[in-house]
């Protein structure tokens, strides 16, 4: 059952939903227990997801995506809040049942889906009539969710590559997420981040070279930038490239990936920009099938060796 502050909560909001069994009972009822090879964790604590929730602003006739409700924690806060529409999407079966349950609690206002938050299309289950053109105000629409570790890094890019492009569920507009982030199943402590894309991007490179940038610069997160970066370039014109970057964009071979403004990202994609422009097939430069081919090689020619040595035995 709810507790009174809690209670007061709902009525205030005009969202009261009728008596349900706790977020503790619900494990308990379907015997349900958080995988750490999913890297799943359960938000227990109402006062801490009304807190999450609160972050995400105004949800009142919202309507709403939660990525991986669980239990349903979460998503009950996000009903509390006010939200009209709310899709719940999961990939684990057995939460199934006990968002059921709370779906009808809340008749005709939460959708649920069982699928891969990856792969699922977002963007086919919100009307068109709530698209906002990008430089307007947010559509009122939000993602809202407690991502799991194994899955939270993909998931952001792939959501930042959309933002950038504007496509997925950023075709309604600058659509704003409110994610939080939890290390260790027994951990309380949660981060919570808070996304609205801007009207103008800061840097204005296409996204696949801004992520090649920035992945090349923190692949070694404790050497001096000149190191990851240099990483973009061939063998045979590593020192020289990498020379030019720096000196193009002004920025200091000696800072490491953390140090790195986002000024000055933008001056190294502008610089890497100009620099594949210049060297047809730059851009598609892989240091790693570069280090595989001279592997291959390598080996190869051992066993090129180990064969003579053995044809020159008596």
């Amino acid at each position: 059952m709810y507790q009174t502050g809690m209670a007061a909560t709902q009525k205030l909001s005009g969202c009261r939903l009728p008596p349900l069994p706790t977020i503790g009972e619900i494990i308990k009822l379907y015997n349900l227990k958080a995988q750490k090879q999913l890297s799943q964790n359960f938000l227990l604590d109402t006062r801490l997801t009304d807190k999450i929730v609160r972050q995400a602003g105004n949800l009142n006739n919202a309507h709403v995506c939660e990525v991986g409700p669980g239990p349903g924690g979460l998503t009950r806060s996000i009903l509390k809040a006010g939200a009209a529409d709310l899709l719940v999407v999961e990939k684990d079966m057995r939460f199934i049942p006990g968002l059921q349950l709370l779906s009808e609690a809340a008749p005709g206002r939460i959708r649920i889906a069982q699928g891969d938050i990856l792969a699922y299309k977002l963007e086919r289950r919100f009307p068109a009539n709530i698209t906002k053109t990008w430089e307007d105000d947010p559509p009122n629409l939000h993602i809202i969710g407690n991502l799991p570790f194994n899955v939270s890094t993909p998931l952001i890019i792939k959501w930042l590559e959309q933002m950038s492009n504007r496509t997925g569920i950023f075709m309604f507009g600058r659509t704003r997420l409110t994610l939080t982030f939890q290390k260790e199943v027994a951990e309380v402590d949660v981060g919570v981040v808070h996304f609205t894309p801007l009207a103008q991007p800061q840097i204005q490179q296409p996204f696949k070279l801004v992520e090649k940038i920035v992945k090349n610069a923190f692949q070694f997160r404790r050497k001096h930038c000149r190191r990851g970066l240099g990483m973009l370039f061939p063998e045979s014109q590593r020192q020289e490239l990498t020379e030019e970057l720096l000196c193009s964009a002004d920025v200091d071979p000696t800072l490491r990936p953390t140090e790195i403004s986002i000024s000055e990202f933008r001056a190294l994609a502008d610089a890497y920009s100009k620099l594949c422009n210049e060297n047809q097939g730059l851009f598609d430069y892989d240091f790693r099938e570069e280090l595989k081919f001279k592997h291959q090689v390598k080996r190869q020619s051992d066993r090129s060796n180990q064969t003579e040595l053995s044809d020159g035995n008596p």
